[in-house]
């Protein structure tokens, strides 16, 4: 019987980075880290078989792990985090002083405790721009303080069949080279190098019912008809979080003269707001890609989320859909809650990837 990778989950989320290496015979994800009431909940709900420590990360730590799962300092191969990214706005050489670091403190603290084989972090974009390029390169500095090889790259998700255009920073950690390669892209804009095209809004939510402001629908009423829908809808039988709020009249009158991917300007004048962004009140496009995801799928006050012919905004099914959760992924708390878990997390298809190419680097150098 092959070894199997054991993770461990830290600001765990929902499923944030782990979704890969969960459903893989090859690693085992022993323990996940989460303060948020919330969102353990959730993790809980889709992941019954994982050990979830609901505490402050400051009272995570080897000991606790020992005590309750006969785990041992040197058994863990792999540390996944997704730290918040607020704490990013500050001076490097203020780290130790600075209460918004606590949590990278904390972090290093247990990369040096459980000293895994690998880390993987994964942060915003514009962390590689933060002080004119100084804090990754001393992020990497530090981390190498710890031997460990670190090499990081900006990943467009919609170049991995998730149908959003989100850029993100991965960086990975090795103990022993930096050989590792990260997954190779599967999709892109026009079909360059043979690569499928990117999956748009329709491919991604076509199969959905019909909904109507206000409305709620538990029942598929069409079949998949993309490879897409295919997988994502996973042979599953109940439809959950296909709702739409209860929007006032008004708002649905301006929704109805919003043309695709148009804004209020198009609108009759005694509709348009008084003020609005250029992305607010805005309708989607079915053949594009999503832009990347908020929090605010339920406003369009606040974001880019008006369904493209549909005269509501989108769903939390919808959100799930655009980033890659499968239908049988349940969510937990309030309808708020949903979309904050939905806009936090990291799509799980592009986990999958990340946890094949981690495998063949495992296997490789073990």
């Amino acid at each position: 019987m092959s070894k199997k990778y054991k993770v461990i989950d830290l600001f765990a989320g929902i499923w944030w980075l782990s979704y890969g290496f969960y459903h893989s015979n090859d690693f085992e994800v022993v323990a996940a880290n989460e303060i948020l009431p919330d969102m353990c909940k959730t993790y809980r709900l889709n992941h019954p078989w994982v050990n979830v420590y609901e505490m402050d990360i400051a009272n995570f730590n080897i000991d606790l792990v020992k005590q309750q799962q006969w785990i041992n300092q040197w058994d863990i191969d792999i540390i996944i985090w997704w730290p918040p990214c607020q704490a990013y706005s500050t001076v490097w050489k203020r780290l130790l002083d600075d209460p918004r670091w606590k949590l990278f403190q904390e972090y290093y603290r247990i990369l040096k405790e459980f000293s895994p084989t690998m880390f993987i972090y994964e942060n915003v974009k514009w962390l590689l721009s933060m002080k004119w390029g100084e804090l990754i390169k001393n992020i990497t500095e530090l981390f190498g303080s710890l031997w460990y090889f670190v090499k990081f790259k900006v990943i467009n998700v919609a170049n991995y069949w998730v149908p959003q255009l989100r850029e993100r920073v991965i960086m990975v950690g090795s103990k022993i080279d930096w050989n590792f390669e990260y997954p190779s892209e599967t999709h892109n804009e026009k079909w360059l190098n043979w690569l499928e095209k990117r999956v748009t809004l329709e491919e991604a939510i076509w199969d959905l019912p019909q909904i109507d402001s206000w409305w709620k629908a538990s029942n598929y009423e069409n079949d998949p008809y993309t490879e897409y829908q295919k997988t994502i809808r996973n042979n599953n039988k109940t439809l959950y979080d296909h709702e739409s709020p209860k929007n006032w009249d008004h708002l649905l009158e301006l929704m109805k003269h919003i043309p695709e991917w148009w804004s209020p300007e198009n609108a009759p004048e005694h509709l348009r707001p008084k003020s609005w962004f250029w992305n607010t009140y805005c309708r989607l496009r079915n053949d594009r890609p999503w832009m990347t995801i908020t929090r605010n799928l339920w406003t369009p006050s606040s974001s880019r989320c008006i369904h493209p012919t549909q005269d509501r905004p989108l769903s939390t099914r919808e959100g799930a859909r655009i980033q890659s959760f499968p239908d049988t992924f349940r969510f937990a708390w309030s309808r708020s809650s949903k979309n904050l878990q939905l806009w936090n997390a990291v799509p799980p298809i592009l986990s999958k990837h990340l946890s094949k190419s981690v495998l063949k680097y495992l296997q490789q150098i073990t």
